[in-house]
């Protein structure tokens, strides 16, 4: 299973998700999971040091005699199960690779999850924008490696700006993973109805969690109804 995670703002949370689902699935599936960190905040997100070795943006990056197995011993084990991918040095570039690292994904036997970030370019679609501090390829290639996935989950707050954004996306998301904030007069119904997406996950906004972040400590005490709902979305 291939599982990608992205948004179309900032702060909304999708890292967290990511590492999060990678984390239960490495628990409880067969195979173990491997979280592909394109966005580099996947090893502070799981309470590792940060990886001085090549990632994904160099093997995107060299040339063509570098072959895809190459990709798998980038790969290092942080826990039992769950395999990191970090994103690497500089850049993402060259989509024609990003689309042969999609197809090895795909056929993985692991549950592969994807921390796509956030795709949405800053000035808008139309305008041919890039999203903020990101240049063109790169949000080029995490499109190409997210549009991939099984299951695409848009990671979203029930936010006007969001939801505006989310309509006016290049990727057709197969679900929602929606944040519940006290006080949005937006429902799910109404998210659904906009992104054309059902809602998958529901995570309430917990200051625990961002806590748990700042301490490098997420993946050693997830909040227990946060644990609870992801086992809903990401069973064994």
């Amino acid at each position: 299973m291939y599982v990608a995670c992205w948004s179309v703002k900032g702060g909304s949370g999708t890292s967290v998700v990511a590492a999060l689902a990678a984390r239960r699935w490495a628990a409880n599936a067969d195979a173990g999971a491997l979280l592909v960190d394109l966005c580099g905040d996947g090893a502070g997100l799981l309470g590792v040091p940060e990886p001085a070795t090549p990632g994904v943006a160099d093997w995107l990056s060299v040339g063509d005699e570098v072959q895809i197995d190459a990709l798998r011993r980038l790969e290092r084990e942080v826990a039992a199960g769950l395999f990191l991918l970090h994103r690497g040095a500089g850049p993402l570039q060259r989509t024609d690779r990003a689309d042969v690292m999609a197809g090895e994904l795909a056929a993985e036997h692991r549950v592969a999850v994807v921390d796509g970030g956030c795709l949405w370019r800053a000035g808008g679609e139309e305008a041919g924008g890039t999203a903020a501090g990101a240049p063109a390829d790169d949000i080029d290639v995490r499109r190409r490696i997210v549009a991939g996935a099984d299951r695409s989950w848009l990671v979203t707050r029930a936010c006007f700006l969001s939801l505006r954004r989310a309509a006016r996306a290049p990727l057709q998301p197969s679900g929602v993973v929606l944040l519940v904030e006290p006080g949005r007069p937006l429902t799910a119904g109404d998210v659904e109805d906009v992104v054309g997406a059902p809602v998958v996950l529901r995570l309430d906004v917990d200051p625990s969690v961002a806590r748990a972040v700042d301490a490098g400590l997420l993946t050693s005490r997830v909040p227990a109804a946060l644990d609870r709902a992801l086992a809903q979305a990401a069973p064994a």
